[in-house]
C-alpha cells in the first residue's frame, strides 16, 4: 500500500514538473509575458509584479524610438492584458490564447509604430522638388525658325527640366504655340513654357523697340516683368547649345555675394575689339562684354541700388534704365548691350565673367583663333551673330545650325546629328573658322557620349 502511494505521489510530481516545464518553455517565447506568474503565485505577488512591469514599460516607452522592437513588445503586452482581462491568466498562458494574442498584438503594434513613423517622415524622407532652369528669349520679325532651333538645342542636350520664357510679337505668338504643341510627348514632358507680349515698363515703347534690332531692348526689362523668377539665363535667338544648359546654370553657384549677372567678354584681344577702338561711352573692363548670353540672378538685381553718373545715391534697376538711355542715346551703337556695359562699368563688382567658350562667335575665329578656352574644351554655346547661320560667310557655323534644325527628335543622335556635322565640316576646312573643326565638335561628341551612358548604358546594366 505504501509503495502504491509512493508511486502515485511520484507520478503526480512528474506530471506537475512536465506541466511547469511546458508552460515555462512556451512563456520563454515572449520575454514580456514570461513574467506572468504560475498557478501558485499569490494574488499579492501578481499585483506587485504587475506594478513592476508597468514601471518598466513606462521607462522603455520613454527611451525606445517609434520603430524599435522593444516598443512593439510593450504595446503587445499592454494590448494582451486588456484583451484577456476577462478570460484570466490561464487563458492568456495557453498556447492557443498566446498565439491569438500575438496575432492581434502584432497588428496593433505595427499600427502604432506606423503612425509614429508617419509623424516623423516629413523630417527624414521629404522628397526633393526637382529644380527647373529658366531660359528667356526675345523673338520679333523673322526669328521664328531661329528661336525654335535654339529651343531644340537646349532640349536635346540638357538634363533638368527647362521653363522657357518666350517674348514674342503678336503675330509670332500663335506660331510658337502651334510648333511647340507639335513636339513629341517625350519632349514636352521635359519642358514648360510661357509666351509674353513685348512690353516696356518705362519710357516710350516705340523708342525701346527701335533701339537696336527689333525688340532687343526687351531683355533689359526681364527683372521687372518676371517678378516671380529668381534666376534666369537670357540668350539671343541665334544661340545654339552644344552641351547641357545645366552646366552654365551651375555657374550661379560661383557668384560671390555682390555678383548678380554673368557675361563673356566682347573680345579676347583689345587691339581688334570694337569697344576698345570705337566706343564713345563707358564700358566694362578692357574689351567690354557681350550680352547675347547673360546669366542673371533677378532677385539680386531687383534689390540692388546701382551706382551711376547721374545720381550719387544710386538707383534701382527699373529707375535706372530710362535716364541712362536718355543720357547716352546719341552715343550708343549696339543699343541695349551698350547700356549694360555702361551699368557694369560703374558697378564692376556686380559682374561675373565666364570664358568665351560660353559665347563663341565668328569674332573668335574669323581673324584667327583667339578663344583659348574653346580650343581646350570645345565650344559650349555657339552664337551665330552677323547672320552667319543664313549665308555662306562662315560655313562652319551654318553646318552646325542646319544639322540641329533638321535633326528629327528621337532619332539616333550619333547617326543623325554628330556624323552629318562631322562629314560636312570637310567642306569648310578652307575657311578660318572651319580649319579648327575640333573646336566645334569636341563638346557635341562629349555631351552625346554622356547622354548615351546616362540613358542607355546605365539602364541596361544588370543590377548586382
Amino acid at each position: 500500500m505504501r509503495i502504491h502511494c509512493k508511486v502515485v505521489v511520484i507520478a503526480v510530481c512528474l506530471g506537475l514538473f512536465l506541466l511547469f516545464y511546458f508552460l515555462g518553455g512556451n512563456a520563454a517565447d515572449d520575454p514580456l509575458l514570461r513574467e506572468v506568474g504560475g498557478e501558485r503565485q499569490s494574488q499579492q505577488q501578481r499585483e506587485e509584479k504587475e506594478g513592476e512591469k508597468k514601471e518598466k514599460e513606462k521607462e522603455l516607452d520613454a527611451k525606445s524610438p517609434p520603430s524599435s522592437p522593444v516598443l512593439g513588445r510593450d504595446v503587445a503586452a499592454k494590448f494582451a492584458r486588456k484583451s484577456h482581462a476577462g478570460v484570466g491568466v490561464r487563458a492568456a498562458e495557453s498556447p492557443r490564447g498566446r498565439k491569438e494574442a500575438k496575432a492581434i498584438i502584432n497588428r496593433g503594434g505595427n499600427a502604432k509604430s506606423k503612425s509614429r513613423g508617419n509623424a516623423a517622415r516629413p523630417l527624414t524622407r521629404r522628397s526633393r522638388v526637382e529644380e527647373v532652369m529658366h531660359l528667356a528669349v526675345v523673338a520679333c520679325g523673322s526669328r521664328l525658325e531661329e528661336t525654335l532651333t535654339m529651343i531644340k538645342s537646349a532640349i536635346l542636350f540638357s538634363l533638368k527640366k527647362i521653363k522657357f520664357h518666350i517674348f514674342a510679337e503678336d503675330p509670332l505668338a500663335p506660331q510658337f504655340e502651334e510648333k511647340l504643341h507639335q513636339l513629341p510627348r517625350s519632349i514636352t514632358a521635359r519642358l514648360q513654357y510661357s509666351i509674353y507680349p513685348i512690353s516696356f515698363s518705362v519710357g516710350n515703347a516705340d523708342e525701346w523697340k527701335k533701339l537696336f534690332k527689333p525688340c532687343a531692348a526687351q531683355r533689359l526689362f526681364l527683372p521687372v516683368i518676371l517678378k516671380d523668377v529668381d534666376s534666369l539665363l537670357y540668350v539671343d535667338t541665334d544661340v545654339l547649345f552644344l552641351r547641357p544648359m545645366d552646366d552654365i546654370w551651375s555657374l550661379l553657384k560661383s557668384f560671390n555675394r555682390t555678383q548678380l549677372a554673368a557675361m563673356a567678354p566682347e573680345h579676347e584681344v583689345p587691339k581688334i575689339g570694337w569697344y576698345s577702338r570705337f566706343a564713345r561711352h563707358p564700358f566694362y573692363g578692357v574689351t567690354g562684354v557681350n550680352s547675347g548670353v547673360m546669366l542673371m540672378n533677378l532677385t539680386r538685381i531687383r534689390s540692388t541700388l546701382f551706382k551711376n553718373s547721374m545720381i550719387p545715391s544710386g538707383l534701382s534697376w527699373e529707375d535706372l534704365l530710362h535716364p541712362l538711355y536718355q543720357k547716352y542715346k546719341n552715343h550708343i551703337t549696339w543699343g541695349d548691350q551698350d547700356l549694360l556695359n555702361i551699368i557694369f562699368h560703374y558697378n564692376p563688382e556686380c559682374l561675373f565673367i565666364f570664358p568665351c567658350q560660353w559665347n563663341y562667335r565668328p569674332d573668335h575665329c574669323m581673324y584667327g583663333s583667339n578663344c583659348k578656352a574653346a580650343e581646350e574644351e570645345g565650344v559650349s554655346i555657339l552664337h551665330g551673330n552677323r547672320g552667319v547661320y543664313h549665308d555662306d560667310k562662315q560655313p562652319a557655323f551654318k553646318v552646325v545650325y542646319d544639322a540641329i534644325r533638321d535633326f528629327p527628335f528621337e532619332d539616333n543622335m550619333f547617326q543623325s546629328l554628330f556624323y552629318p556635322i562631322q562629314t560636312k565640316f570637310l567642306d569648310t576646312v578652307n575657311t578660318l573658322c572651319g580649319r579648327i573643326p575640333q573646336v566645334f565638335l569636341k563638346q557635341v561628341e562629349k555631351t552625346m557620349r554622356k547622354m548615351f551612358e546616362e540613358k542607355v548604358v546605365h539602364h541596361v546594366r544588370p543590377h548586382k
